[in-house]
Parts: C-alpha cells; structure tokens; sequence
C-alpha cells in the first residue's frame, strides 16, 4: 500500500469492494471496466480531473483493483488510490486525441497480461465516459472475451451511505446553505447576473462550517422569469429585474460528495398564480416526505407527492427527486433510483436524495428542493435555508 491521506479507512473501501464483488459474482462477471469516475473513486479513492481522457478502474473477484491511465495521471493515481504502485498502471500521451490509436488497445494488451482476455467482463455501456469507439475497440481487440453491459453496477452498491460519508454531505449542505444565504443578502434589481455568480462560487469554495468547498458537479442554475420556464439554463451578464421570479438551483460540495438545494426569489410582488404553486409545491413535499422512510418505496413517495401536487392544480411531468452522492461533473446525481411513479425501489436508512419539487409554468418556474437523509425516523433535511418564496420587494 502506497503512504497516502485517504478520505475514508481502507476498511471502508474493502467493504465497498466487496459489495461490488457479490454483485459481480451474481452476474456472472470475471472483471468489470469502471470508468465512471465517481465509482473509480468510490472503490479506489482515485480523485483528479483527468476524465477527459479514456481511464479506468479495472476490478476483478480478487487482488487489488487496477487504476490505468493516462501516464501523467499516473502520478496523481498514486497520490490518492490505496493500492500498490504495480496496480497503477499509464499509458503514453500518442494514445491521447490520436485518430491512428485508441487507449482500449492498450486496456486491451493489459487486460490480457492480467490474465483476463478470456473473461466475462462488464462495461458501463451507458455513461457519459464509456465511447461507441471504446467498446468497439474492446470487442476488437479481445476476441476471445464475453463482454456485457454492468451499467449501474456499481452505482449501485452506493445507495446505501456510510456515516462518514453523510457527514461529509451535512458539510456539503452547510455549504450549500452559506451560497443561499449569500444570494438572499445581495440579490436584487439592478445587479448583474455574472456579479452575484461569481459571490456565489465564491462561498462556495471557501466553504462553511470550518470546512473548505470542493466543485461541484452542476454550475449554479440561475434563470428568470420566462427562462425559468426551462430548468436548466445558467447565467450571463444581464441584470436581475424587478417583478420577475429566478429559481436557485445550487450545490454545495465537499470532498466530491454533493447537497443540493433549490430555493426561489421573486423581487416584487408575486402574482397570485405564483403563490398559489408555492403553496402547492409545499403541501405536496409536505406529503412526499411524510413517505419518506425505510420500507417505502420511490414510487410510494412519487405518489403521495404527484397526487397531493394534482388536487392543488397543478402538475409535473418529470421526476420528484433522485439519489445523490459521490460525483464529478457533468452530474451530481448518482444516475440509480427515482422518485417517480413505478419505481419500487425500497428506501433504507442512510440513502441520500435530492428531493426535487420543481414546477416550470407557462411563464416561469419555482424551485424549492431538499438534500434528504433517510433515517430510521423519516426524512431529515440537511439544509437549514428555509423552505419558502424569497420575496424581496
């Protein structure tokens, strides 16, 4: 083992291996390719930004797992991963952006050294770092192996959270609250919008609490008025205005693990239509909430909250929340349950979501989401930022 600060005890990370492992075994899986970054941290304690370029977690039913990469990464690897230096493996920078070679064809040779070219091995077909050309240069290359899609697989086996990593998210969500709090003391007519972002990251990296802010996966989502009527636009330089309506949609981080919280400001006074859906977003989270503990499932709780939504006038024709963790850019999200109508997955103590309530109008939207913990109780919010309209006239 390489004399590295790791986040969490090297118990802990055994622990996950072998979560992983048993799931792998069910599915019939030797080896399986994780190229997800935040499941290469999760497993391996690997943290850099360098998922820009083809790398890998490489796990097998036993031994170490396997980081390989790109060779300058290799160095950043053996700051961060638990395992021995012979388990990190690079590959040489002409395998980088080149049109003549593709990294797979170095995986490929080194899967084959590892004694594995024969093997069942699993890839994560559907994510936003596994290419059409990375599979089919895999494919190519080890002819003699069975490949399968283990989308998921490991995401997964992290829904269920540790309580050292809850409390990194409680210090992701004192984060989040300080960048709320930020917002409410300097939003108003007149100012620009870049201005107010750039206070808002900067909060954000100082942190909260005593504890220093990492990025976040998702920029800070800031749209007024009829852009509102959209989720996910971001900022430019125009100014905020009075009578209009802007959803927050922020996050704060900490040590990539993220807390999600959406709150609204309307600078003026709200028409009658936007309080009405304020108040019908509240009952409804009211409702989804009082749903929200062990034994129940996601569709339990999509249920209480679309239905209670429904008898107010109003509706959603997207999902109510989702499982939030461990992650790196382009998403916060853990990419595994849902709350909506349908999903049986059954919530347990420990599991974390984004509880996300969100209503976009014909002529604006309104945000007022929640980073939960599922406790043996029910459901505990994280943030402290109240749960209502910021009407600042």
């Amino acid at each position: 083992m390489t004399q590295v600060t790791l986040h969490f005890p090297l118990e802990e990370y055994h622990a996950r291996i072998a979560r992983t492992r048993k799931a792998m075994a069910e599915r019939g899986l030797d080896l399986v390719i994780v190229s997800d970054p935040s499941n290469m941290a999760w497993l391996t304690g690997y943290d850099g930004w360098s998922f820009y370029v083809h790398q890998a977690v490489l796990l097998g039913l036993e031994g170490e797992p396997v980081w390989w990469g790109r060779g300058m990464d290799a160095q950043g690897a053996r700051r961060t991963v638990f395992m021995g230096h012979e388990n990190i493996v690079g590959y040489d920078d002409t395998y980088v952006q080149n049109p003549a070679k593709h990294p797979m064809e170095q995986l490929s040779a080194l899967i084959a050294e590892r004694g594995w070219e024969r093997a069942a091995i699993g890839v994560e077909m559907d994510n936003y770092w596994f290419t059409a050309a990375a599979h089919e240069t895999l494919r190519t290359k080890l002819k003699d192996a069975d490949i399968f899609d283990a989308t998921g697989l490991v995401n997964w086996q992290r829904l269920v959270k540790s309580d050292r990593e809850v409390e990194f998210i409680r210090r992701a969500a004192a984060i989040a609250d300080a960048m709320h709090a930020r917002v409410a003391e300097l939003v108003e007519p007149g100012l620009p919008k870049n201005v107010l972002v750039a206070e808002i990251q900067k909060q954000a990296i100082l942190g909260a609490g005593g504890h220093w802010g990492d990025y976040a996966a998702f920029v800070p989502m800031l749209p007024s008025g009829l852009d509102a009527t959209a989720p996910h636009l971001t900022w430019d330089d125009r100014p905020f205005r009075k009578d209009e309506g802007t959803f927050f949609e922020l996050g704060g981080c900490y040590r990539r693990y993220h807390a999600p919280l959406s709150r609204t400001v309307y600078l003026g006074r709200p028409p009658r239509k936007f309080l009405d859906a304020e108040n019908a977003v509240l009952e409804a989270t009211e409702a989804g909430l009082g749903k929200c503990r062990p034994g129940a499932t996601c569709g339990e709780v999509a249920e209480a909250f679309f239905g209670t939504l429904a008898r107010r006038g109003f509706a959603k024709d997207s999902r109510a929340g989702y499982s939030i963790g461990l992650s790196y850019p382009p998403d916060w999200g853990e990419r595994t349950l849902s709350i909506r109508r349908g999903d049986r997955t059954v919530l347990q103590p420990n599991m974390t979501l984004h509880f996300m309530p969100a209503l976009w109008l014909d002529d604006g939207g309104l945000e007022l989401s929640e980073t939960i913990l599922i406790t043996p109780q029910g459901a505990e919010c994280l943030c402290k930022t109240p749960r209502k309209l910021l009407i600042k006239t």
